[in-house]
């Protein structure tokens, strides 16, 4: 892919994620000094459309970031970034706090991952079948997940958690990241993607984490999250642990 449609499909996205509205030439031409004249960028958008990396929701609307256009983002445009020394800070002091609240660590690190995320989060022992979730009403207030259809599916989700997380488990590698995006989705959320890490710990059990929420989601944010969380939560010695978050 050419320079200026890299910069094109990347706004286009960064635009998408922040407006949920599907992102017109116009908009583009207005808000992005590309260099470029208004013809260039629409045709270039045309071809980007051809290839299968944005698509038009109907007749006169912007363009959509297609499955096919996120997965290049992740892999061949996203910045890679790391939290803070602050961001860190934060999360490490809500974790304590939450750990002298609360007795079931399953139950802390759920509401850490809900309110540092503002999302829904579901975190438990494997081994155990300890699980507890937190956020789900925030994570419905989003735009995706509003139809019915979506609601059932991830009601349907929560309710047969245990199983999805053994199925979840099957599908990636000790110590190493994954991302899904919509129809990749191993638990059949197509609209929307997950990003999943899986662990070891010192005493030999393993810890899984996952961030499940729309294909808009803050990859390289979310990324950062779950790699500090990781070390974080290794030597808490958390064994289970996912976040389904919507934030981009």
């Amino acid at each position: 892919m050419e320079e200026r449609a890299k910069n094109i499909l990347s706004a286009i996205i960064y635009e998408y994620a922040n407006t949920v509205r599907p992102v017109s030439s116009l908009a583009l031409v207005k808000k992005y000094n590309f260099g470029l004249s208004p013809a260039t960028i629409r045709n270039e958008m045309l071809e980007l459309e051809k290839e299968n990396y944005i698509f038009q929701p109907h007749t006169s609307a912007g363009r959509i970031p297609t499955d096919k256009g996120y997965r290049f983002y992740v892999d061949s445009l996203m910045k890679k970034r790391t939290l803070s020394k602050r961001e860190q800070q934060i999360v490490y002091k809500e974790f304590l706090e939450l750990r002298a609240k609360y007795n079931r660590l399953a139950q802390v690190t759920s509401k850490l991952l809900s309110s540092m995320s503002h999302s829904l989060a579901i975190s438990g022992f494997l081994n155990e079948g300890e699980i507890c979730d937190c956020g789900i009403a925030e994570l419905l207030k989003e735009p995706e997940f509003r139809n019915l259809e979506e609601i059932c599916k991830i009601v349907s989700i929560i309710d047969h958690l245990e199983e999805n997380i053994n199925q979840i488990s099957k599908k990636i590698k000790k110590n190493s990241l994954e991302i899904y995006i919509g129809k990749e989705n191993p638990i059949k959320l197509d609209n929307c993607s997950m990003i999943i890490s899986e662990f070891e710990l010192t005493t030999g059990n393993y810890g899984l984490i996952a961030i499940i929420g729309p294909k808009r989601m803050r990859y390289a944010r979310n990324i950062s999250l779950i790699d500090y969380l990781t070390r974080l939560l290794t030597s808490g010695g958390l064994i289970f642990l996912i976040i389904l978050s919507f934030e981009l």
